[in-house]
């Protein structure tokens, strides 16, 4: 599979020749993925195809024993720790909601507003204009304005997943890592996030790991399958499908 010599302008992700090594298990395996800017990419894979290491170095969770990754045309990722690579402008969803559950929807947002997510930020401070003005427009975007008022432990799970995904817009991010956001949803959830998602992919670029392919086919992006920590096929997910080797280690299953 051809990848470019490095990253370009075009470029917001760029990873070449990754390796990481766990107690002698390669969790990843020389892979290379390239990410355009205001792209959004599905990856696919079998349990323990790399997945999850994957989102880990490219957040600074997990250095890499060898390879490249690199934001944008020049920073190297894997000379930054976690909070430096947040405040870069990667924003990271893991699959399970992590909401301030004792406070209102609109409180969540203001906290993530603040960009402290402890909650040392007091919610008595005065808000500005341009505050609740962006609040107002993340409600909006996470289809949530009609519950500002809501405890977010009153939230159903789909709504929790909405909650947390404004909170990481609301930091600003340039790219956004989505991991199995309709877990655990309904089907009307499901297909309310998968517009969510290409709402945000408008601005942003996104990269969505999942497992559920009629979400994957309602985004309508290119996908990359990972097998055995590389990369085993890319394309619409109609030519991936149709891959003997996709269909061997994942789809067949």
């Amino acid at each position: 599979m051809n990848q470019p010599i490095g990253p370009t302008s075009d470029t917001i992700l760029y990873l070449s020749g990754v390796n990481k090594t766990f107690d002698g298990f390669r969790a990843i395996n020389n892979l290379s993925i390239t990410l355009d800017r205001g792209e959004m990419r599905a990856v696919i894979g079998p349990n323990g195809a790399g997945k999850s290491t994957m989102m880990d170095i490219i957040t600074g969770k997990t250095r890499p024993d060898a390879g490249r990754v690199v934001f944008g045309a020049s920073t190297d990722l894997t000379r930054m720790d976690e909070p430096a690579i947040a405040s870069l402008g990667i924003g990271r969803k893991f699959q399970k909601p992590t909401v301030f559950e004792s406070h209102t929807v609109w409180d969540n947002l203001l906290l993530a507003l603040a960009g402290d997510r402890r909650a040392r930020f007091t919610l008595r401070a005065r808000r500005t204009a341009a505050e609740t003005e962006k609040v107002e427009a993340l409600l909006e975007t996470i289809r949530l304005t009609s519950h500002r008022n809501r405890l977010a432990a009153n939230l159903s799970h789909g709504q929790k997943q909405w909650l947390e995904i404004g909170m990481l817009l609301a930091q600003d991010p340039q790219l956004l890592l989505v991991d199995e956001p309709v877990a655990g949803m309904t089907d009307s959830e499901t297909e309310q996030t998968a517009h969510l998602l290409r709402d945000i992919n408008r601005t942003r670029s996104v990269v969505v790991v999942e497992h559920d392919m009629a979400f994957v086919r309602a985004l309508g992006v290119k996908v990359t399958v990972l097998h055995e920590g590389s990369v085993l096929s890319e394309g619409t997910l109609d030519h991936v499908s149709a891959d003997p080797r996709v269909i061997d280690v994942y789809l067949g299953r």
